[in-house]
């Protein structure tokens, strides 16, 4: 986005403008560009690449191993890797558990995980959603019972991304069942190689097994992977929640996919002349850049609130659920772009076998992977309409 920078975060621009030319493979930023699935080895050498350079954990200080950066450095960071097709930073290690354990975790956890964290030994997954309790995380049933110096753990999560590649999984478990259902769940650290762990993929509207579920049966779970207070987890809970919905927002992935429908409208040609001329068309590109715009300021207000310390909860609500509308909508408006070259997505494209691209322009077989697989944003994360609900309470007072 065009905004007023200072000095030291143009040269910063610049300088992660350099990094991403000169580092950013170009067969990753073809995958990445055209929506097709990055294998756990490519995940992995970009998370190698960014960590020789101290860049992986953006959001960490310095004292943990982090970069140390601004908001407005991060903003950057985050920005100009969408648009130069960056594979993203996978959150769950970086940005959610780093942040939590870095706030209530011992200093036991802290020195065992975060720096497996950084250099890529452990990959986290996140198991919070159950089949009875999505955006509804209270109705946890996944139970947790301590025995000796173990929990044992039985029970199932779901939508578990990329949880096929994690080596571990932060879990929401229920410790007290006769508590209030908030004040009974705990918050553990769980060995994805441990004995009773059993993981099934789901298949996507887009042909990928991105999301997975998980099986506990009868597995042993030592207590000092616990993490904070017994019974407390509904608290870091939120906390965690707060990085995943600003996160989800991706002003970043707004911005690079505003430019390509951008792109797509000039070299489409309708009633002899290009589609970004027309009223009509114009005035939808318009208004969604006038959205992300604003949105993207209020990003910038929020990670500076949080690097203050302060863990808003109503202002990462808005975040999300005005960015997931606004990544969605420019999704809609790039398949509307395309016209009926949108619709030409074969079979061996869903799976995932797209060597021989489809007929018609380059763009139609990405377009429409990427619409069908962000149909997800405004569910996941805790749903948009929980989102509003969150909203009204918090600054309504509803």
């Amino acid at each position: 986005m065009d905004m007023s920078f200072s000095p030291d975060d143009r040269a910063f621009r610049d300088e992660v403008r350099q990094f991403l030319k000169d580092r950013l493979p170009a067969r990753l930023s073809d995958k990445v560009r055209q929506h097709r699935e990055l294998t756990k080895a490519e995940m992995e050498e970009w998370h190698a690449i960014l960590q020789e350079r101290n860049w992986l954990a953006g959001n960490w200080p310095r004292e943990f191993g982090g970069s140390g950066w601004t908001p407005i450095q991060r903003h950057i960071f985050e920005e100009e890797s969408a648009l130069a097709h960056a594979p993203r930073v996978l959150p769950f290690g970086v940005a959610m558990l780093g942040p939590l354990l870095q706030k209530f975790g011992s200093r036991e956890q802290q020195d065992r995980f975060l720096p497996r964290i950084l250099d890529g030994q452990d990959w986290w997954c996140q198991g919070y959603s159950e089949p009875g309790a999505g955006s509804d995380l209270a109705s946890v049933k996944t139970s947790a019972v301590r025995d000796g110096d173990h929990y044992v753990v039985n029970g199932q999560k779901t939508w578990t991304t990329l949880g096929q590649h994690a080596n571990w999984i932060f879990c929401l478990v229920r410790t007290g069942p006769a508590a209030k259902p908030q004040e009974g769940i705990s918050f553990l650290l769980i060995d994805m190689t441990s004995p009773g762990i059993t993981v099934r993929p789901i298949v996507l509207l887009d042909g990928t097994p991105e999301v997975n579920e998980v099986f506990f049966d009868n597995v042993k779970v030592p207590v000092e992977n616990l993490v904070g207070e017994e019974n407390k987890g509904w608290t870091y809970a939120k906390f965690l929640l707060t990085h995943e919905r600003t996160n989800i927002a991706g002003v970043g992935f707004a911005t690079s996919g505003l430019a390509a429908l951008k792109r797509i409208a000039r070299a489409q040609v309708a009633y002899g002349k290009a589609l970004i001329d027309n009223p009509l068309f114009a005035a939808r590109v318009a208004d969604v850049e006038i959205e992300l715009m604003a949105m993207s300021t209020t990003n910038l207000r929020m990670l500076a609130q949080a690097a203050a310390g302060h863990a808003p909860m109503a202002e990462s609500s808005m975040l999300k659920l005005k960015g997931t509308q606004i990544r969605q909508a420019i999704n809609d408006l790039t398949r509307r772009a395309l016209g009926p070259w949108a619709l030409v997505f074969p079979s061996e494209a869903l799976e995932g076998a797209n060597d021989t691209p489809p007929p018609g322009p380059a763009e139609a077989a990405w377009a429409t992977r990427a619409y069908l697989n962000n149909r997800k944003l405004s569910i996941y994360g805790g749903s948009n309409e929980i989102q509003r609900g969150i909203i009204a309470k918090s600054l309504l007072g509803l």
